[in-house]
């Protein structure tokens, strides 16, 4: 007799849960500067009409998959009775797997900067540039390089957070956190919000984000817009199947991946009301940015200009560090979902060991990292590479490559082979018609495809990560 598997304990926590793994840095640091570029509401637009086009039914379907299967990321297409599919659960867990090697170090970074700004802000407005630098190991004035120990001792902090956020599981782990930790993003964001919108200036760049420019939209800005959306909302990447199959029968899909989706975007835009408003009213429009180069380093002049600027850089960092968590925290989960169920390993030992090999391939990571041409110094050859190789490796392989091909199986899965029928089945197990099947039928098995489609070639065409 197979083990009764977890379950969420409450609709609540399972929202929350997967809003907080939808929620991430990229929500943060990279929409607003997207939404910039690509004309403020114009681009706002745009991204609305790909998450209610492309993002919700490619979501719904993941959670359906997992739902039906009650079955980790991979065996739940040999449950559907389609093993020739297990390759699309295979990626999944491989991306998350990369991912959260990196991304507890970044995680790191963040934690870094939330003492950092407790305790030195004046060194951080002094050199914001050198500061970061310095984190990476590396002193732009004279070239010299080093082990960056504060980065991998933060990592280290970060990754042991998760890891006994996962050790506690589903109910008393990873639920609890989310209870407390989106809350509390929201509360910060909230504050924030208020604290740009009064500041003087801040209106211009208010109306800027409020009102379209259809003049900045080009191909260019439409594939940013797909891109920002479809890796946003934690898609092929093993999370959604994972968490949906500790959902209950009479959990409302539907509803819930709405609310999932509607929660990752409110806080993509109120994070693009903060930032761009609060740029245009000290440093300019030509201050606004994207990235992790410009939440660590360019931001800093506006907090130094801000009263109350410390406090507020504080509150902006321990904002990053909870999305950053939150994601983490179901990266890993998908991860030690899969190992635990495949081999029959405890929870406990199995998360400490990928922990501990993560974050070892994530010491790499912060080693090869160039932040503005920094090079990285365990690839600092004669010949002079002046990228991070390892990392933007790293980064290439997950997000112009592994996860769009595996939210297209997943897509190509329901629409094709297991059936949109067979899935609308467990959509409807709440007792409550879905109303919307023929769109829903339509969006998994023609424009959700073709949309990710064209976010493959594109981004090889273009050579740039659309994420």
């Amino acid at each position: 007799m197979e083990p009764k598997r977890a379950q969420w304990g409450s609709k609540v926590g399972f929202i929350l849960a997967a809003a907080g793994s939808a929620v991430g840095l990229g929500n943060i640091w990279k929409f607003p500067g997207k939404a910039f570029e690509g004309g403020g509401g114009a681009y706002i637009l745009i991204y609305l009409a790909i998450v209610l086009l492309i993002g919700i039914p490619v979501m719904l379907s993941e959670l359906t998959i997992g739902r039906a299967a009650q079955a980790n990321a991979v065996d739940s297409f040999e449950k559907l009775r389609h093993p020739g599919f297990k390759w699309v659960g295979w990626i999944g867990v491989i991306v998350a797997f990369i991912i959260t090697s990196y991304y507890a170090h970044v995680g790191g970074w963040v934690l870094r900067y939330v003492a950092g700004y407790a305790t030195e802000s004046g060194k951080i407005y002094a050199d914001p540039l050198g500061y970061f630098y310095g984190l990476l190991g590396y002193n732009a004035a004279t070239g010299e390089t080093w082990f960056p120990l504060t980065a991998i001792i933060f990592g280290a902090i970060f990754m042991a957070a998760t890891c006994y956020i996962i050790i506690k599981g589903v109910e008393d782990g990873i639920e609890r956190f989310n209870k407390f930790g989106m809350p509390a993003l929201f509360i910060i964001l909230i504050i924030l919000l208020v604290r740009a919108l009064t500041m003087p200036g801040a209106a211009e760049g208010l109306s800027y984000m409020l009102i379209p420019d259809w003049s900045k939209v080009t191909f260019s800005t439409v594939l940013s817009a797909l891109g920002q959306a479809f890796f946003s909302l934690s898609l092929g990447m093993s999370i959604m199947i994972t968490y949906g199959s500790y959902l209950k029968k009479e959990e409302n899909l539907t509803k819930n991946t709405v609310i999932i989706c509607g929660m990752d975007t409110l806080v993509a835009l109120i994070a693009g009301f903060i930032i761009v408003p609060a740029v245009f009213a000290t440093l300019g429009a030509e201050g606004v940015g994207k990235g992790a180069g410009f939440a660590f380093s360019s931001l800093a002049g506006v907090f130094q200009q801000m009263p109350g600027g410390q406090i507020f850089g504080i509150l902006f960092y321990l904002l990053l560090l909870f999305a950053a968590l939150t994601s983490c925290i179901s990266l890993l989960e998908g991860v030690v979902a899969f190992v635990t169920e495949r081999f029959g390993w405890k929870r406990t030992a199995t998360t400490v060991i990928l922990g501990i090999i993560m974050f070892i391939i994530g010491c790499v990571y912060t080693c090869s990292q160039a932040a503005f041409d920094i090079k990285g110094i365990w690839f600092d050859f004669k010949n002079g590479f002046t990228t991070p190789i390892f990392g933007d490796f790293m980064e290439f392989l997950t997000d112009r490559l592994l996860i769009p091909i595996s939210a297209l199986g997943a897509c190509l899965f329901v629409g094709w082979a297991w059936k949109p029928q067979n899935a609308i089945r467990e959509i409807e197990m709440d007792g409550k018609p879905f109303g919307l099947k023929g769109a829903y039928s339509f969006l998994v098995k023609y424009l959700a495809p073709i949309c990710i489609i064209v976010i493959i070639v594109a981004s090889f065409a273009t050579g740039t990560t659309l994420s």
